[in-house]
């Protein structure tokens, strides 16, 4: 799965086979997507660990069972490497409300999770707007259209 990619946590937590509202289909996608990205991908981060912190809380660092697991080992392994991972930088705007400035300016994304913006902040930041993976999370569907307007794109695993 060559390409640089935006990861939500719930495609590894899905890869895992943990989540209650994915198929066994969705699973098997998720685990292919990983493994893909594993294999000969880049995934694309905050300088700040945001995202990183919230793999570590719902992941195992030690790569151990799962396949979600074992992409966060190896992204902690990767994480300073340029060929594998790339860092962004985000403007913070307010840490607590999780407000950035490169979150894109829409209304149609006014009530956006706010959990969720530093995956989108990541991916409009970065000069190439890398996709950003979606599993179960369908919330993010009804934001589709203001995504698309920004210029990001979201790839809908499930």
């Amino acid at each position: 799965m060559a390409g640089l990619w935006v990861i939500d946590t719930n495609v590894a937590v899905v890869a895992n086979g943990k989540h209650p509202e994915a198929s066994p289909q969705c699973v098997r996608e998720c685990v292919r997507r990983l493994e893909g990205i594993h294999h000969d991908g880049r995934v694309a981060i905050d300088d700040a660990w945001r995202i990183l912190r919230e793999y570590r809380q719902n992941l195992s660092e030690s790569g151990q069972p799962g396949v979600g697991d074992r992409f966060l080992k190896w992204l902690l392994q990767n994480n300073a490497n340029p060929e594998r991972c790339v860092k962004v930088a985000l403007t913070v705007i307010d840490e607590n409300a999780q407000e950035y400035g490169e979150f894109p300016d829409s209304a149609g994304l006014a009530g956006f999770d706010p959990s969720d913006r530093k995956f989108v902040a990541v991916a409009n930041a970065h000069l190439n707007k890398p996709p950003i993976l979606q599993a179960v999370d369908s919330k993010w569907k009804l934001f589709n259209p203001a995504f698309l307007e920004a210029g990001i794109s979201v790839d809908f695993l499930c």
